[in-house]
């Protein structure tokens, strides 16, 4: 993903989220885009959110519970377990206990899940995945859904057909009147390797 948002102009800063592996809790990993949030950018600088896996939870936690709303203009989710997976109950971790279906911190999240009708929020997953089970898990009533036979989980942020998916949903006119200063930032999470990253791209290039 990296790559290709490079080659079509955008600059990215990265940073890790600790500990991976859901060792804490999606609250609090949330908690840290908050942190880099208020040191990185300007108190008014709107921003769009990219996240993969259990990155998209810890996002929708930013945005719906640390006021995030505020100045997120698009959330993308890729691959992210909203109503939890059942592959959550092989481990035994703070993180992983809230991905659990039906979990108390999915039933809150969910709850007020009208929230992203006020930004431009798209999921993006594969009836494959083999890692959120269901699959269907990453369907929300709410934004747009785009549904991409990729065959493995891992495979979605490198998958072509992925990557336009979220090109085009980052150029997306937003809903509301915040303006459009092409600032990103991407949440992944990727448990097949255990690299975990939170990273914001400007408009121009990238470092992976």
């Amino acid at each position: 993903m990296s790559v290709y948002l490079t080659q079509q102009g955008w600059e990215v800063h990265c940073f890790n989220l600790i500990p991976n592996y859901g060792f804490l809790g999606i609250d609090r990993l949330a908690a840290q885009i908050t942190d880099y949030v208020d040191r990185t950018f300007p108190p008014d600088q709107p921003i769009d959110l990219v996240g993969f896996s259990m990155g998209g939870l810890v996002s929708r936690y930013y945005v719906q519970r640390l006021g995030g709303i505020e100045r997120v203009q698009r959330l993308i989710t890729i691959s992210s377990p909203h109503n939890g997976t059942w592959t959550a109950y092989f481990y035994v971790t703070p993180g992983t206990l809230q991905m659990r279906p039906n979990s108390k911190f999915i039933q809150d999240l969910n709850r007020d899940v009208a929230q992203l009708n006020g930004i431009n929020f798209t999921s993006i997953w594969t009836p494959l995945d083999g890692m959120i089970v269901p699959a269907s898990s990453s369907q929300l009533p709410v934004g747009q859904e785009v549904i991409l036979n990729v065959l493995l989980h891992a495979w979605m942020v490198k998958d072509y057909r992925c990557l336009s998916q979220v090109a085009e949903a980052l150029l997306a006119p937003v809903k509301t009147s915040k303006p459009n200063n092409n600032q990103y930032l991407e949440v992944r999470d990727f448990r097949t390797s255990g690299v975990k990253d939170f990273r914001s791209w400007e408009n121009r290039e990238l470092e992976e």
